[in-house]
């Protein structure tokens, strides 16, 4: 039961952390939605991203794993499904010039939203995992 509780913790506070990063991932503004999208979330890397793994994994071994990450983008897309609080907008990047340094505006569409969003809860997640261990 712990190991359940901990692993919801993890999920529902990789998603938080992703939403107040990304400005293309966002929730409605309720607790609720969030609590719910946790569980969801869990459940869905519970359950259906072990299984597309194991599915798709010759594809995955020709990618040298990167497909992985696409399996996790379309988890991501199932929340957005499952949970109608939870979604995914386009964001435009506006840009930033520091110390000569010039990175251009730019319009990400929904789906480099959810790559992007993708890379930052498996980073938290990962991080999360690794501390509690």
């Amino acid at each position: 039961m712990r190991k359940l509780l901990r692993y919801y913790l993890i999920n529902l506070t990789s998603l938080y952390a992703a939403t107040r990063v990304i400005n293309g991932l966002a929730y409605d503004g309720n607790i609720k939605t969030l609590l719910i999208s946790g569980a969801v979330f869990a459940v869905i890397n519970f359950l259906m991203v072990p299984l597309l793994k194991i599915l798709f994994l010759p594809l995955n071994l020709l990618t040298l794993g990167l497909f992985a990450w696409l399996i996790n983008v379309l988890a991501i897309y199932a929340l957005t499904t499952a949970v109608s609080g939870f979604y995914i907008l386009p964001y435009q990047f506006p840009g930033i010039t520091a110390a000569g340094v010039i990175i251009p505006a730019y319009d990400l569409s929904t789906f480099w939203v959810a790559v992007l969003a993708s890379l930052v809860i498996g980073v938290i997640t990962n991080f999360l995992q690794w501390l509690t261990h």
